[in-house]
């Protein structure tokens, strides 16, 4: 071989990379969630969800990522159940106990009026008088209403306990109406959806205050998990949730007054409950929140796409509250952020510092260090190259000057 042909073949092989496979594994299939038997209902098309958000799918940590099972290594399974995906969480310290699908969206139902109450319950007058208008009443023949008439009063604090007793829509009217001021029903609405984004709910989009469906409207098992977090944070809620029943006051001359009660069942048969909402539409199916206090430690149990066999919603929310109650305080598979915690920004810089942020900050930093290092590795080689090349130019002149 030449002495050009050598220093040529010397130069490519410095400086060609010897770069690994860069293309990624398959991510590893989500565990099954426990099922139980269930029936197989008719019910409407699932509505198609809005497209995924990288960033919104990590909120409280990496492992929640997940359509499958999430629970700590070495604990026990949780128990079997219809939901299509769930959470259970402390409502003290934020941990996450274990999740099925934390953040896969679902239709909330009625379980939607927590949204409500977060945004508008300490920012109403409890005492007001509020006079009902057609609006407010103007429901599907299908809703659950408290029994408002047009042109009745009531106290904000009534149509509160209307809205969280007997999930009444139109009391969830009347209340997101006289939260949006002005701007009425729909700003109210619009609130709910502002405050949700605050509290780090950033899968949930209201489309009605009481939950009833609409296009686009969704949630998921993590965001209900935040929404009820805030709202048992406050002692007002907690006293209407712990309420076994009210009176709803006469309309005089035409309408008498009458009782509601309570129609979360975990509150009467599952010791240490505190509170919860109950759920249903044919599209929702059955949607569950509920909360349980025992030996001094509070936890919260969500469910979205339920069905009632072979156990009730609040049913299969106590299992899971009895499962949760079971595992050791300091295990965890994530945690609910902190309403107003900014959403981790999705730069290299932000990776260093948060390991347990998105995917795409490490993915990006990685990516950018590899880029850096590939490029030194590059110019250094080639500099290696030249100073080589040039060596042998050099022996090869003092050669031929020799043979000379």
């Amino acid at each position: 071989m030449s002495w050009r042909n050598a220093a040529v073949a010397l130069l490519c092989a410095v400086t060609t990379p010897v770069l690994a496979d860069a293309s990624p594994s398959p991510a590893p299939a989500p565990i099954p969630c426990p099922k139980s038997a269930e029936p197989n209902p008719e019910r409407p098309p699932r509505p198609s969800p809005p497209p995924d958000v990288p960033a919104h799918r990590t909120v409280g940590g990496k492992q929640l990522d997940s359509a499958g099972l999430v629970v700590p290594a070495g604990v026990p399974d949780p128990p079997a159940n219809t939901a299509v995906s769930w959470l259970v969480a402390d409502l003290d310290t934020g941990k996450v106990l274990g999740a099925c699908g934390p953040h896969e969206y679902g239709t909330p139902a009625s379980v939607q009026k927590l949204l409500l109450a977060a945004t508008f319950l300490d920012k109403l007058d409890p005492q007001q008088i509020v006079t009902v208008v057609h609006e407010d009443i103007a429901i599907p023949s299908d809703s659950s209403a408290v029994g408002l008439v047009e042109n009745g009063q009531y106290s904000v604090e009534t149509l509160w306990l209307g809205l969280l007793l007997q999930s009444g829509n139109d009391a969830a009217n009347v209340l997101a109406r006289l939260g949006g001021g002005a701007g009425g029903m729909a700003a109210g609405v619009q609130a709910m959806n502002q405050h949700a984004k605050w509290l780090g709910a950033y899968q949930t989009q209201a489309v009605t205050p009481s939950g009833y469906d609409g296009p686009g409207q969704f949630t998921s098992a993590y965001d209900l998990a935040l929404i009820a977090r805030v709202c048992f944070a406050n002692e007002t809620f907690r006293r209407y949730q712990l309420t076994e029943r009210t009176q709803i006051p006469a309309q005089p001359p035409k309408y008498e007054g009458f009782e509601i009660q309570n129609e979360n069942q975990l509150m009467s048969k599952y010791p240490g409950a505190i509170g919860g909402k109950t759920g249903f539409t044919s599209l929702a199916r059955h949607t569950y929140v509920g909360a349980a206090e025992r030996d001094g430690r509070r936890l919260v149990v969500t469910l979205l796409g339920a069905e009632p066999r072979p156990q009730r919603s609040w049913q299969q929310g106590a299992a899971l509250l009895d499962w949760g109650f079971s595992l050791p305080e300091q295990v965890s598979v994530g945690r609910l952020v902190n309403p107003g915690e900014p959403l981790a920004s999705p730069s290299p810089s932000a990776a260093p510092s948060n390991p347990d942020g998105p995917a795409e900050v490490v993915a990006a930093a990685a990516e950018s260090r590899w880029t850096t290092m590939f490029f030194f590795g590059t110019g250094l080689a080639i500099a290696t190259g030249m100073t080589v090349l040039a060596g042998l130019v050099r022996r090869a002149r003092i050669r031929r000057r020799t043979d000379a």
